[in-house]
């Protein structure tokens, strides 16, 4: 059990095999491997990455960002040259596997177009809230990809950068990812909602 825990790999692993056999068991309940079927996978999909991307979203804005003020400046390289660029891998992929899923579950569903739309041609209600939520995660994703990805290249050195364009780098990152923050917060809130009977329409 030891060894299971004290590598990443291995815990991944053992945790997507276990997902399989709850699949496996969902299956011989009688369920079918249907549209619903693949909108309950989509929704894990969706719901698992989004947890890596606003995970990781957090830990920079409440722990990271903080806290670099306090850490020495000989420490300093280790999390800019180690720990901040393995974040970032997983934090953009993170954004891309949650788009093109929660794009995928909204066509599934049936009200992609719709919720694009705002729910203006349908009346309204759950489209709205769910549309809203989809529109902040395409700026966040934009800002993620677009934004913050080509600015933390240069302020971590992984491109080449004077001190004065990874200064400006730094704090352009910085306060893109402070503005997805700020959007995860309404984003949440309409996604969550969008499945409450809560909304006309």
């Amino acid at each position: 059990m030891t060894k299971l825990l004290t590598s990443l790999k291995l815990t991944i692993t053992t945790g997507v095999i276990l997902t399989i056999v709850l699949l496996i068991y969902f299956i011989t309940l009688g369920n079918k491997l249907d549209i619903y079927f693949l909108q309950f996978l989509f929704r894990y999909i969706h719901v698992l990455a989004g947890i890596m991307w606003i995970g990781l979203l957090w830990y920079f804005n409440f722990v990271q960002i903080p806290n670099m003020p306090k850490i020495p400046d000989d420490q300093k390289p280790a999390i800019g040259k180690v720990i901040a660029p393995a974040a970032l891998w997983y934090f953009r992929w993170g954004a891309m596997f949650t788009l093109i899923s929660g794009l995928i579950l909204a066509h599934l569903n049936g009200y992609l177009f719709s919720a694009l739309k705002l729910g203006v041609t349908s009346g309204g209600g759950r489209e709205t809230a769910i549309g809203v939520g989809m529109w902040m995660a395409i700026i966040m994703f934009i800002n993620v990809w677009f934004v913050i990805w080509p600015n933390q290249k240069k302020a971590l050195g992984i491109v080449d950068a004077d001190a004065d364009t990874k200064a400006k780098s730094a704090r352009t990152a910085m306060l893109f990812s402070r503005t997805n923050t700020l959007l995860s917060i309404p984003m949440l809130l309409a996604m969550v909602s969008a499945q409450q009977e809560i909304w006309g329409g």
